[in-house]
């Protein structure tokens, strides 16, 4: 399971729909799971993104965590972080787990953020969205498990 974490002031994803999911100050968060990911996995990378801290405190240190600055999260699932480009041009995504699979996980994962963080959006599993950032920092982070 890969995570691409950035804080922001805000970001928000549409779909054809409209705007399906939108946070103030939080941390937008991309998701990739494969084939040998599991509940465990999740259990410890939803742990380590909720008490990252990479907010600043009162003396501009990011010291602080997403739940420690009641900040929002807003995930979106992106298979394409397992996208693997080492033949030719053309990414290959085996690597990215099977979709019913994923969207298991994908969901797993949002409801143990929901039991950390009081508002948890979400982006719609396997749609084309467009996402809104406004990248704090910029911070960008990775979490691997």
């Amino acid at each position: 399971m890969k995570l691409i974490v950035q804080r922001v002031d805000n970001a928000s994803v549409t779909t054809e729909n409209g705007v399906i999911g939108e946070i103030n100050k939080g941390l937008l968060v991309f998701i990739g799971i494969t084939h040998d990911d599991t509940e465990e996995n999740a259990d410890f990378l939803v742990k380590k993104l909720c008490n990252l801290r990479i907010f600043q405190d009162e003396n501009d240190k990011m010291n602080m965590s997403v739940k420690d600055v009641a900040g929002e999260i807003l995930v979106v699932s992106q298979f394409t972080l397992y996208a693997d480009c080492k033949k030719g041009n053309r990414p290959s995504f085996v690597n990215s787990a099977d979709p019913n699979y994923a969207n298991k996980l994908y969901e797993y994962f949002i409801k143990k953020c929901k039991n950390e963080v009081k508002k948890v959006e979400t982006g719609e599993f396997g749609a084309h969205m467009m996402v809104k950032i406004n990248n704090n920092g910029p911070v960008t982070i990775i979490l691997e498990k």
